[in-house]
């Protein structure tokens, strides 16, 4: 910590901003915040230090939004998240950083690509979206989302391209995500702690960005009350493709 510059604090504060306002305003919007602390310190690292942030915005986003949340969803996604957690901590103890992050971005265009035809072929026929009750479609986004978040806390994208698909309002979209991602992000603690990512220094780092999150996830919360659906769906995927973009570079 002593050896960051005063650029790097500035750079680090901003994503933990960004992480605020992810978790209450913009889901999909964290997969910058994860480019922004990737870019200003070792891989390991960064995802050590962001996980500590992302459970403190989670907790905001539950104060919030706990009373929204889709159960029935939570639930059936739930074996297929262990599975990739699994996957994901297994792989983040041998591969390198850089073909993962490729992997991961190339992924998340994928669920992009899958989401927004699947979208147009409902408009066209007038149907509703069966994704939220599919199990194929569950055990599909909720292994990848395991497996993306345990690697480089990258679910974000993956998990609101399925609540998306699935049509979700903005509070219960939000309520859902929250429980979602505060569950995950405490179980991946042990294995984070166990991999040697999550550290002392980590966690002395986390302590001076809260107050960053802390501000931004009120934030968030006064600008969700007032946005429109059409505009809180292009903000999703918008910040889903600059996420993927970013971390295919």
């Amino acid at each position: 910590m002593a050896g960051l510059t005063p650029l790097v604090w500035t750079v680090l504060a901003i994503g933990a901003l960004v992480v605020g306002l992810s978790k209450t305003a913009v889901p999909g919007g964290g997969t910058v915040a994860v480019a922004l602390f990737a870019a200003v310190l070792p891989a390991r690292e960064s995802t050590g230090a962001l996980l500590v942030l992302l459970i403190v915005g989670d907790m905001f986003a539950l104060l919030s939004y706990r009373r929204h949340a889709d159960w029935s969803v939570i639930a059936r996604m739930a074996p297929a998240v262990v599975v990739g957690l699994a996957a994901g901590w297994a792989f983040l103890a041998i591969a390198d950083d850089a073909w993962v992050r490729r992997l991961i971005a190339v992924l998340l265009l994928l669920v992009v690509a899958v989401t927004l035809w699947r979208r147009r072929q409902q408009a066209r026929s007038g149907a509703e979206p069966a994704v939220g009750s599919g199990a194929v479609a569950a055990w599909s986004y909720g292994s990848l989302g395991g497996f993306t978040t345990m690697v480089a806390n990258a679910a974000g994208p993956v998990m609101s391209m399925y609540f998306l698909a699935a049509r979700f309002p903005v509070k219960a979209f939000l309520g859902t995500s929250a429980w979602f991602f505060a569950l995950v992000n405490v179980a991946k603690l042990p294995f984070s702690i166990g991999l040697g990512i999550v550290t002392p220094s980590s966690l002395l780092m986390d302590l001076l960005l809260v107050p960053a999150v802390v501000v931004g996830a009120l934030v968030g919360r006064r600008l969700a009350g007032r946005m429109d659906q059409v505009l809180f769906d292009r903000l999703v995927i918008a910040l889903t493709i600059a996420g993927a973009l970013y971390l295919l570079l």
